[in-house]
């Protein structure tokens, strides 16, 4: 189910496809999508996303659906709401840089105490990397 955007850049429109045969969750697809497309700039810094309640409409799915998927989108700081004003796409990730920068400081201090070498630590680090971006 296609969602048709306004248009931007060279008038393309931008959107969203919900595959039901996919094993990831309907809320997951449209994070992700809306992530990647933030990220590639296909949706730029400062775009208004469709309110919750017309995403969900647009798509066939349930308003909490689009939901779940806004809040974590907001979390990751993909994008961010403006009270009554709406949802936009966030600037470059900053907040998503500082959450990794945090988790990553986090993640070094534990593998020091747990007396794995910088070596291990990084083939361990390879290896998620590596099953979360399915390569």
């Amino acid at each position: 189910m296609p969602l048709i955007f306004r248009p931007v850049r060279d008038n393309r429109p931008v959107s969203l496809k919900i595959r039901i045969e996919d094993s990831a969750p309907p809320y997951e697809q449209v994070r992700a999508q809306i992530s990647e497309q933030a990220r590639s700039g296909a949706l730029p810094v400062g775009y208004r996303l469709p309110t919750v309640r017309g995403l969900a409409e647009s798509l066939g799915l349930a308003v909490n659906t689009v939901a779940k998927a806004y809040r974590a989108l907001e979390n990751d700081g993909v994008i961010e709401t403006r009270g009554r004003n709406g949802t936009f796409v966030a600037a470059a990730g900053s907040a998503a840089v500082r959450e990794a920068s945090s988790a990553a400081q986090a993640y070094a201090e534990r593998v020091r105490r747990l007396g794995l070498t910088e070596e291990e630590a990084l083939a361990a680090v390879r290896d998620a990397l590596r099953a979360a971006y399915g390569e």
